[in-house]
């Protein structure tokens, strides 16, 4: 995640200094490519109105009726971001932001769309995919003629090549968190035809075709080149290729690179050639409808703000208070739906010398923390933030229902809970250490920790300090330590349309890692025979009592989830972003006046 967009933060004398933030918003990029045809496809309308995982091979439905291609305006749009990164294309190699211009240059091999209101997965550059009987195989069969942008064709080859460089031996040693947790857990990775690919995990995964797909908080099931710089890749992960391949991004996506400054712009075209256009059977086209996209780095929200208003560039990430100014120069703001979330996590509870082993003490510190004075304080209302949700669960998630919503504010029976508990009025509690940072996705997240702090001093006596430092320590202490136990951590998080890696990441795959949120063996066993649950109906219900179970435990619980709000200037006549991104997604539904 690596947004940063402005929210209004009215003063109040407890809060910490309001923190400069920088923003992390950027988007495509590509190359060169002579044209390629393709064969018309057999499925390509959404599966069901819910991303759940396919225990058969995807049906194919009836052929849609032909569409006219998008009228293409000749201009650009310019994007206003605030980082850049490390500018490196693959996600095992990117720094955060390289979600927002990878996205743009690569294509999956599971697409997304929107259907009233949700994500829903459809087929991509994999024209069908297959789940096996025991949740552990996904076999992918990859469409013909998909052009990378430098005139190629994908084939499986080039797919079993990126997911051995992403998940098979000597993936662990990748900087990318995502690839170094699942090479793990993979058994093996095949080409068992022409075009198939199967990918076999140690253990039923139902979420694979998720986790490989456009709708997750992760890019694994992007595809690029076996084969590119003119030669095979015997070395799987040769450094020096690796920063000549950032040089020249080759991948399948509807954008290709024209030119950049390091740490200044990047300016992409438009790929003509994308496969995913009526001409090649699909039932709509997702080529941009516009010729040249413009990304400039401006990380002051109030230089942003201005060029909005003042008609030099199209859209960036803006304060909610910017609202009138850019209404002002004739545009609008445009949010984000559901696109990151802040939690609290207890860390070490297992361990009865801590009081947050109680779940009474746990229960108490959730009931007592003010969300709706954040929303209305911090973040301005609910527009921008909602108190709604648990962790990565939100409206538009598999297994969401209005019963994980956060507790209501409740200081009297925190404070009774507490007592329960044994440390009435905090008293014999010690000092709660909230560590944090700040988040190039939610700015306000030291903010919203310390007015939790304040609230907590004040309503139940107990002494919280908030702990302010560098994203990489906090993780690292966090993660890979056991200092932080009997602490907290305060995050942020992407969004998903399958969250059932919380199953696996927190509640039941690695009771050994440091930052596990609980040991409980009675949970252990929940999300152990939840996570393996393949009918998809079955699966929904059970995912939704689990995820009930986790949310009463307290253990971890939500703050509330952010919808990104974006500066639009007066030429842009349609966007319509996905939900559950929080990065530029739907591009194709750009248009300009």
């Amino acid at each position: 995640m690596q947004y940063w967009y402005g929210l209004r933060m009215k003063p109040i004398a407890w809060l910490l200094p309001v923190m400069a933030f920088t923003l992390v918003l950027a988007i495509a990029c590509g190359t060169a490519t002579p044209a390629t045809s393709i064969p018309s496809p057999a499925t390509e309308a959404p599966q069901g109105a819910a991303p759940q995982p396919q225990p058969t091979a995807v049906p194919a439905p009836t052929s849609p009726p032909m569409m006219e291609e998008a009228e293409v305006n000749p201009g650009k749009v310019t994007w206003l971001v605030g980082s850049f990164a490390n500018e490196r294309f693959h996600y095992c190699t990117s720094t955060g932001a390289g979600h927002d211009y990878a996205r743009q240059v690569h294509a999956f091999l599971i697409s997304s769309d929107e259907k009233d209101g949700a994500r829903v997965l459809i087929p991509g550059v994999a024209k069908d995919w297959n789940l096996s009987a025991d949740g552990r195989t996904l076999t992918l069969t990859i469409r013909e003629g998909v052009p990378f942008n430098d005139g190629s064709e994908v084939t499986a080859e080039d797919v079993a090549w990126n997911f051995r460089y992403t998940m098979g031996p000597g993936a662990e040693e990748w900087v990318g968190s995502g690839c170094l947790s699942t090479v793990k857990l993979m058994e093996k990775i095949e080409q068992t035809g022409p075009d198939t690919v199967a990918l076999t995990r140690k253990e039923s995964f139902p979420g694979w075709p998720a986790y490989v797909s456009e709708a997750t908080g992760q890019y694994m099931g992007i595809v690029i080149p076996a084969w590119f710089g003119g030669e095979p890749r015997e070395n799987l992960h040769d450094k020096a290729v690796e920063l000549a391949y950032d040089e020249n991004p080759i991948g399948a996506g509807i954008f290709k690179l024209k030119s950049r400054v390091a740490s200044e712009s990047m300016e992409m075209e438009r790929f003509e050639d994308h496969y995913y256009q009526p001409k090649n059977g699909f039932p709509k086209d997702r080529r941009p409808r516009f010729e040249t996209l413009d990304l400039r780095l401006v990380p002051e929200v109030a230089t942003r703000v201005a060029a909005i208003r003042a008609g030099e560039a199209d859209i960036g990430p803006v304060t909610l208070d910017a609202r009138e100014q850019i209404e002002a120069g004739g545009g609008r703001l445009i949010f984000g739906p559901e696109g990151t979330y802040i939690f609290a996590k207890f860390l070490g509870c297992w361990k009865e010398q801590f009081p947050c082993s109680d779940i009474r003490v746990r229960q108490a510190l959730n009931y007592a923390i003010p969300r709706k004075a954040m929303q209305d304080r911090l973040f301005g209302g609910p527009e921008v933030f909602e108190v709604r949700g648990f962790l990565s669960v939100t409206p538009s998630t598999e297994g969401y229902s209005p019963d994980l919503d956060p507790f209501p504010f409740d200081p009297e029976k925190a404070r009774e809970l507490l007592a329960e508990a044994g440390y009435p009025g905090g008293e014999g509690f010690g000092e709660l250490i909230i560590n944090t940072w700040v988040s190039s996705a939610s700015p306000l997240m030291p903010e919203t920790a310390q007015l939790a702090a304040e609230f907590w001093k004040n309503e139940l006596g107990i002494d919280a300090v908030v702990r302010v430092s560098e994203e990489a320590a906090v993780k690292k202490l966090t993660k890979v330590t056991e200092d932080a136990h009997g602490q907290m951590l305060w995050r942020d998080n992407e969004t998903r349309v399958d969250a059932s890696g919380l199953l696996h990441g927190s509640y039941g795959r690695n009771p050994d890692r440091a930052d596990q949120t609980s040991q409980d063996p009675e949970l252990v066993e929940l999300s152990r025979k939840t996570r393996v649950i393949i009918d998809p109906d079955e699966r929904v219900k059970a995912l939704n009592e689990a995820y009930q179970r986790f949310r009463d435990d307290s253990a971890a619980f939500t703050i509330g989830y952010i919808n990104i709000p974006y500066g639009v200037g007066p030429s842009i006549a349609t966007w319509e972003p996905f939900p559950l991104a929080f990065y530029p997604s739907a591009l194709h539904t750009i248009t300009l006046k």
